[in-house]
């Protein structure tokens, strides 16, 4: 059976493969709309099977709001020549479209979902077997409230979504805080927010941090203290290579990596604790003044104003956000 163009581009629009894929599928199927679709989900889970060990990470994030509900989806592959692809770009707009219109509880809800008589995993599938490549559907996220706002940065590999309580909040305003979002990656809204675990861990970390720094400065204070500068003998390789400059005799070589053995165990037994907690503590607030939403500086402000200045006076609460992204960060 002859297989005519307006046969090849009716199953492409359906199927969104190329064009030679489909003209292929529908000769193989003797123009058999159904057996020539199944050809092509074959092919393509045979590639997506066949790649599965291989990293996927480029790909193309996309958000969209529209009355009180947002959504951000990913979909990643393994190339950037693919992610810029018209075709895989349209695949990913299509996805958020029917994530927008039918508002799935979860990523697993979203790849269920049947559009054409397929899912929308089967959909990523499909692609793959056309590009070559393994793809998935990687993430999705969604707010929902009176006001959500949506941010896609530029190359399509960053988006964000900001939900506020209030319907009529100005629209540039809560859109700058969507840009905000994605530029500086805040943790949460504010610090009541953060999760407990999280200040935990962090707080452990600046403990740590200011014991070896305490350390460290005995060891520098010694170090000086025998007549060696600090920067000559500050890791056993530097000693070495120092000592072959002629910057370190061999005596005082053996000086520094005494010291560097012995001092560290006596200065960990004379720490301040208290001393170490308060330093820790100030670390710990600082890291929150720069994680927390509210607390950061607005990119958007030429004055340097914070981000709750500006919500206070443009009378906006934020209730929640959502950022996305596959960029290595």
């Amino acid at each position: 059976m002859a297989v005519t163009l307006a046969d090849i581009k009716k199953l492409r629009d359906i199927t969104g493969a190329g064009m030679m894929d489909v003209k292929k599928a529908l000769e193989e199927a003797n123009g058999d709309f159904e057996v020539a679709k199944d050809l092509l989900r074959k092919r393509g889970q045979a590639i997506a099977a066949k790649r599965s060990d291989r990293e996927a990470s480029e790909g193309c994030v996309l958000a969209k709001a529209q009355d009180g509900f947002g959504a951000i989806v990913a979909v990643k592959c393994e190339t950037d020549f693919v992610a810029k692809n018209a075709d895989f770009v349209a695949l990913v707009k299509r996805i958020l479209d029917v994530a927008m219109d039918r508002k799935p509880a979860d990523l697993e809800a979203l790849k269920a979902e049947v559009v054409d008589g397929r899912t929308l995993a089967d959909w990523v599938t499909e692609r793959s077997g056309v590009t070559g490549e393994k793809m998935e559907l990687s993430d999705y996220a969604f707010l929902r409230a009176p006001k959500v706002d949506a941010y896609n940065h530029l190359g399509n590999k960053l988006s964000s979504l900001v939900a506020v309580a209030q319907a009529e909040a100005d629209h540039d305003t809560v859109h700058g805080i969507s840009m905000q979002v994605a530029a500086m990656s805040p943790i949460a809204i504010d610090a009541d927010h953060v999760p407990a675990q999280v200040k935990e861990r962090e707080l452990s970390v600046a403990v740590e941090k200011t014991k070896q720094d305490e350390i460290n400065k005995a060891i520098e204070n010694a170090l000086r203290k025998a007549g060696l500068n600090p920067a000559h003998a500050d890791s056993d390789d530097h000693i070495e290579s120092n000592m072959a400059k002629g910057w370190l005799t061999p005596e005082q070589a053996q000086v520094a990596r005494d010291i560097r053995a012995n001092v560290p165990a006596e200065a960990a037994k004379n720490i301040n604790e208290k001393k170490v907690e308060m330093i820790a503590q100030g670390r710990l607030q600082k890291f929150l003044k720069e994680s927390t939403l509210v607390e950061q500086v607005y990119v958007m402000s030429e004055e340097k104003e914070l981000v709750k200045d500006v919500l206070k006076k443009a009378g906006i609460t934020v209730v929640d956000f959502k950022r996305v992204t596959l960029n290595q960060e």
